[in-house]
């Protein structure tokens, strides 16, 4: 079970197969296990690597609220692919992870070989919005203190079924991951110039729109609407979800077509 130490905070990993490095972060109150039907078959093909975010899973909790925070995020992941020995990979997650995705592209985008954007909001341009966002990610925060990781029970099925160790850590990362700051990541999009696969359930209402929006703006991006799926796209539709990726992954190892001799 292997753990990194960044700065006295552990951070679970785990890496299946080898090839071209994929890293998947899980959405916000799930975690790594949420990804565990498609292991199999990313890694036949890829170094596959999936990590618990701080508050989350097997990773540490701790009490310091400064120790949570979108910045701090994008560092685990660069610190991730400096263990595993990946000066670029294809970057990607779900929800919360996704945007986090995006976050790294921002920060890091000679890293970024391509994006997978999974049921993913890119941020908010506008104060008013992004506040109203932000309340609701401090009543989230409020639920998690008052009432425990219970509420995790009657949620989304990448949520329902995973473990935490208490619900102290979902509550500060509520506040200082889920929280946004500003409109730096919307902002990126169009400056995003490596392939990127959007992907939404189609029964997922909210991410809808911001899934158009993104597709819209990344350019070249492709967009793929699974039905009959929600949120948990990967685990409501696991067949269909790999068959889009696996598609998308396949393009970037396919050789450039030659052009015909003139």
């Amino acid at each position: 079970m292997p753990k990194l130490d960044r700065d006295g905070v552990s951070i679970f990993y785990e890496v299946h197969g080898s090839g071209s490095p994929l890293i998947l972060t899980h959405g916000y109150s799930s975690t790594s296990a949420m990804w565990q039907g498609q292991i199999e078959a990313l890694a036949k093909q890829h170094q596959l690597i999936l990590w618990d975010m701080r508050g989350h899973g097997q990773s540490d909790y701790p009490d310091d609220p400064l120790a949570y925070s979108e910045a701090l995020t994008v560092a685990d992941i660069a610190a991730l692919l400096d263990t595993v020995g990946a000066d670029k990979a294809v970057i990607g997650g779900l929800s919360l992870g996704g945007y986090m995705s995006l976050a790294f592209h921002r920060a890091h985008p000679e890293r970024v070989r391509a994006l997978l954007i999974i049921d993913t909001g890119p941020g908010f341009k506008k104060d008013d919005a992004r506040e109203t966002w932000n309340k609701r990610a401090r009543d989230t925060g409020e639920r998690f203190e008052r009432d425990g990781l219970d509420i995790l029970k009657s949620a989304s099925r990448e949520r329902a079924s995973v473990t935490h160790r208490n619900a102290k850590g979902l509550a500060l990362a509520a506040r200082g991951m889920l929280a946004q700051r500003d409109a730096r990541v919307i902002e990126s999009l169009p400056d995003i110039k490596v392939p990127s696969l959007v992907v939404v359930g189609a029964d997922d209402t909210p991410f809808l729109a911001a899934s158009d929006y993104m597709a819209a703006k990344i350019p070249g991006a492709q967009k793929i609407v699974i039905p009959n799926a929600g949120h948990a796209v990967n685990i409501d539709q696991p067949q269909a979800f790999i068959d889009a990726v696996l598609q998308f992954l396949d393009q970037l190892n396919s050789p450039a077509p030659r052009k015909a001799a003139s």
